[in-house]
């Protein structure tokens, strides 16, 4: 397991090349999605209840992920033959139809990703990669197989990570945070005439503390 710690990537790493099959075909990820963000989620299993409730809750916000020009990605370490006939079966039972590829992985590349965790059994963990259209990694969360994600959560972050790389940093619970709302934090200023200006030209708690409102 050791290789596996270190194999896997870090936040600001570029995501590794993984050449998989899908059920939407071959994929080279992150080849084939240069220039856009993208999601991949991995699950422990298909035809699992806990899992099914994440795969529907995703699709329910595959829309608000294309908006902000994210491509949502499934993988596990099921058969791309199980994936399909899971997603078959969602559609039929449920009627949702699940949109975005799902990734038919194998433990090479569920240990080069870190969602192998040998206290938690042979499959994978809830693992998160949230990746940038420079291919690198920005955001990494994993979870047990017992509690499923708020998906919420994951387009929450993809909006603020976007909207930080342009404007500032992003407050505890944005866009309600309890001190400032939806407003972003400047960066705290690294010198005297700049501190002292920066009381004046923004609301702030002080000079260290410095917000505006977010840009639309």
């Amino acid at each position: 397991m050791e290789e596996s710690k270190m194999n896997m990537p870090l936040l600001g790493d570029n995501f590794p090349d993984l050449k998989v099959q899908t059920t939407h075909g071959p994929m080279d990820i992150p080849g084939d999605l240069k220039g856009q963000w993208f999601v991949l989620f991995s699950h422990p299993a298909d035809f699992t209840p806990v899992c099914t409730t994440e795969f529907v809750a995703f699709q329910k916000r595959y829309e608000e992920f294309e908006k902000l020009g994210c491509q949502l990605i499934g993988m596990s370490i099921d058969q791309v033959f199980s994936h399909i006939k899971w997603v078959e079966w969602i559609k039929e039972a449920l009627d949702v139809t699940i949109q975005f590829p799902i990734v038919a992985a194998n433990d090479r590349i569920a240990l080069k990703l870190g969602m192998l965790h040998p206290g938690k059994g042979t499959n994978t963990v809830r693992a998160v990669f949230i990746v940038d259209p420079k291919g690198k990694v920005r955001l990494i969360m994993y979870y047990p197989q017992e509690v499923g994600r708020n998906m919420d959560e994951v387009v929450r972050t993809v909006k603020a990570l976007q909207i930080s790389d342009k404007q500032g940093a992003i407050p505890a619970g944005w866009p309600d945070n309890e001190l400032i709302g939806s407003n972003v934090i400047i960066s705290p200023a690294t010198d005297e005439k700049t501190a002292e200006q920066r009381v004046k030209d923004y609301e702030n708690f002080d000079w260290w503390f410095c917000h505006k409102p977010l840009e639309k």
